[in-house]
């Protein structure tokens, strides 16, 4: 009786020496935000105030009277004068969010952004696989009204002319539409765990794989793969980076870590929420390639494979390249 009296304190005292352990780091950092707060931008501090929150919540749940507690509601209160104190926000404020918030959003998310790829990834190679083994599975994914019409449009010789058949500008305003869409979509089922934006990455995938593979099978690999792609690489990659910010999100309720779930989940949703707006630009510029370029399979192979290459090295620097690069230098 008097061993289980002394032993329980004695593990309280060692989950709080691992939680001082896990955060002491951070805890320094928000100290040099609030003596450099001139410098600081105001997304950033107010991030650095939800950490420190969510730490004094947890604190104040499982160590009441340590001195942890009391020094992170110092610090908190020290961190709530800044980001409650009336301040302008400056004209820069927009250039600085695509410059350096974005790309260190994206640099944290990493992680989450590999998950996204590779479920996108094995769902297209299951597209194909299945596409390749029955080669009516495209009916069951695109629908037999869309086969049909591709398959009446490769016998007329112009196998690409579902991209021609409306105006280029109602077509530019309907795909951007529909493309933001799906992005914010495939966000929000984030809330779902990330099972639900699993389930929009699989399905695209899987449909990107057989319609892919379906026009390989009529021997039109390279004239579909030249005229998908044109447009395909930005809306593809932003519906993967969609998928990153859903996983952001989902994972925040998952697996909570030191916070509160519900800390943890409203950190993730509102990482990202940013995620998702910086694949706006990249879905209106998809959309307008779509609308007025893809259009032209008369254009040289070179001139729509050096666009399908450009748009590849913008999505590789900027939202990998460009974020290692400002993620390394923070932490230097």
């Amino acid at each position: 009786m008097h061993f289980a009296r002394l032993f329980v304190p004695l593990h309280r005292v060692m989950k709080e020496v691992t939680f001082i352990r896990q955060n002491i780091d951070k805890w320094h950092q928000a100290e040099a935000t609030v003596e450099s707060i001139a410098e600081v931008q105001p997304t950033d501090l107010a991030d650095v105030y939800i950490d420190i929150t969510s730490d004094l919540a947890f604190a104040q749940t499982h160590y009441p009277e340590s001195k942890i507690t009391r020094y992170l509601n110092n610090l908190a209160s020290a961190l709530h004068n800044e980001v409650y104190r009336s301040r302008r926000q400056p004209w820069s404020r927009l250039l600085t969010f695509w410059t350096r918030e974005m790309p260190l959003i994206m640099w944290e998310a990493r992680r989450e952004l590999g998950i996204s790829f590779v479920v996108f990834l094995v769902s297209a190679l299951i597209g194909m696989l299945s596409q390749l083994l029955d080669p009516e599975f495209c009916r069951i994914i695109l629908g037999d009204s869309y086969v049909d019409m591709t398959l009446q449009n490769i016998a007329n010789g112009t196998p690409m002319a579902v991209y021609d058949g409306e105006a280029e500008d109602s077509m530019f305003g309907l795909i951007t539409l529909n493309n933001v869409k799906v992005s914010f979509f495939t966000f929000a089922l984030g809330v779902f765990t990330s099972l639900g934006t699993g389930f929009i990455l699989f399905q695209n995938g899987v449909m990107l794989g057989s319609f892919q593979t379906f026009f390989a099978q009529h021997g039109l690999l390279w004239q579909s793969a030249l005229a998908v792609w044109l447009h395909g690489t930005l809306e593809i990659s932003a519906i993967i980076i969609a998928g990153a910010a859903g996983i952001a999100m989902g994972n925040g309720w998952l697996f909570p870590g030191t916070y509160p779930r519900l800390t943890s989940f409203r950190r993730g949703a509102r990482r990202g929420m940013k995620i998702v707006v910086g694949t706006v630009p990249v879905f209106v510029l998809a959309g307008f390639i779509e609308s007025f370029a893809t259009r032209h399979v008369e254009w040289p192979d070179w001139l729509r494979l050096g666009i399908i290459l450009a748009s590849l090295t913008f999505v590789v620097y900027y939202f990998i390249i460009l974020p290692r690069k400002k993620g390394k230098s923070e932490i230097a």
